[in-house]
């Protein structure tokens, strides 16, 4: 695997044959804050014990996808802006992959799956070590129709399109690290830009969603805006609802 490009973004750039959990490998080597600086990016081609959020695990066929984990240290200092450091990594990887798919409908579903026609092409995982953040995405490339786990996903060989992953990586870190960047040197997601940025990408907003929250409810209603934390607001039957976690699906648009 060659990733010139992406080498060329990342302060450090590993990419290596197998991994069990590309996050969890960059956790256990971010102890050594020296030779893992800022923007580090561990990656490979064959995870074999991946990890998502609310705990999923998932296996891919060797070569059919990307998994890629990033290290954050330049964080903003206040807590609450922490909630928004997900939500990014979701826009950054969205245009990064709307960059090669142009005739494609590319957005994000809340907080951070990455949809392409409505379909998911990236998950992404963020991971605090108490001193720093670790953002892992898994990305679709090559995988076949066959392989999709669900019959909701897709991939960019599913879409016939190639993935050029070193042009991905690198647009997917770089857009990362300025939204991250920006975040931190204003202190605030509204003049920072970041609130704007989310909300454009995100394709929940305005649609009927169905959310399972953490208790095991559902709750059906409307995706209104983002609030100034990132939290999703809904409104259900006259009232609002604020989402800090949870999943979303989308009603179907008629």
């Amino acid at each position: 695997m060659h990733f010139p490009q992406a080498e060329a973004v990342a302060s450090r750039f590993e990419a290596i044959d197998v991994s069990a959990s590309t996050n969890a490998a960059l956790h256990a080597l971010s102890s050594d804050a020296e030779a893992w600086p800022h923007l580090s990016v561990l990656l490979t081609e064959n995870q074999t014990a991946g990890r998502g959020r609310l705990d999923r695990s998932w296996v891919t066929p060797a070569g059919s996808a990307l998994a890629i984990s990033v290290l954050l240290r330049k964080l903003p200092a206040s807590p609450e802006l922490t909630g928004w450091i997900p939500l990014i990594a979701g826009v950054a990887m969205s245009q990064a992959v709307a960059a090669q798919l142009p005739e494609h409908e590319v957005g994000v579903k809340w907080p951070n799956d990455v949809l392409v026609d409505g379909r998911k092409i990236s998950g992404i995982l963020a991971e605090s070590t108490g001193t720093a953040v670790i953002i892992g995405a898994g990305v679709n490339t090559a995988m076949t129709a066959q392989q999709l786990p669900v019959p909701t996903a897709t991939s960019f060989a599913v879409l016939d399109e190639t993935a050029d992953a070193d042009l991905l990586v690198a647009a997917y870190v770089r857009r990362l690290d300025d939204l991250v960047s920006s975040l931190a040197t204003w202190g605030d997601a509204a003049r920072s830009g970041v609130h704007d940025a989310v909300s454009a990408q995100c394709a929940s907003l305005g649609r009927e969603v169905d959310v399972s929250l953490p208790d095991g409810t559902v709750l059906h209603g409307t995706a209104l805006r983002l609030e100034s934390d990132g939290r999703l607001c809904v409104r259900s039957e006259g009232t609002e609802h604020l989402i800090a976690a949870g999943d979303v699906v989308h009603a179907r648009l008629m």
